[in-house]
């Protein structure tokens, strides 16, 4: 499995990079982040739009999507490695996750997504929701895996 994930914004150096190193380090799977930043002043929906095309443009061929947005579905852990499983079963070998900037994604992006998922009702600083993107996709592997890592 090949995971991208491609996100508005540069992390600094610091705790969250290194978390976000961490869990894509523990992985057997191969993980590439990409950091995509508007160069435009723009703001609102022309904002959302300019950042949905630096992100469209950075999504692998043939790739899952997953849209992060606060409209999506929050899932279990065991459902996040079961919608893992379900795509290795049916040959989906690529998946990519899509974070916005601070105003969010732009609709046509959310609507272009596999899957929109959300990490409950609050609003959570983007560079958190890296580490926390990566550390659930770490623990789906290690269900698959059937590695006591995740308890229940």
């Amino acid at each position: 499995m090949k995971i991208t994930l491609v996100a508005v914004g540069r992390a600094r150096r610091g705790p969250v990079e290194e978390l976000c190193r961490d869990y894509a380090g523990r992985l057997p799977w191969t993980v590439e982040i990409v950091e995509v930043e508007p160069k435009k002043r723009l703001q609102g929906e022309a904002l959302k739009a300019h950042e949905a095309d630096l992100l469209s443009a950075r999504i692998p061929d043939g790739a899952v999507v997953v849209a992060l947005d606060e409209r999506g579905k929050a899932q279990s852990s065991l459902t996040f490695a079961e919608i893992f499983r379900n795509w290795q079963d049916t040959g989906r070998d690529s998946v990519c996750f899509l974070i916005g900037g601070a105003d969010g994604l732009a609709a046509g992006l959310r609507d272009r997504a596999d899957l929109v998922l959300a990490f409950g009702p609050q609003t959570w600083p983007h560079m958190m929701v890296r580490v926390m993107l990566l550390e659930q996709v770490y623990r789906a592997e290690r269900i698959l895996a059937g590695h006591p890592y995740h308890r229940e």
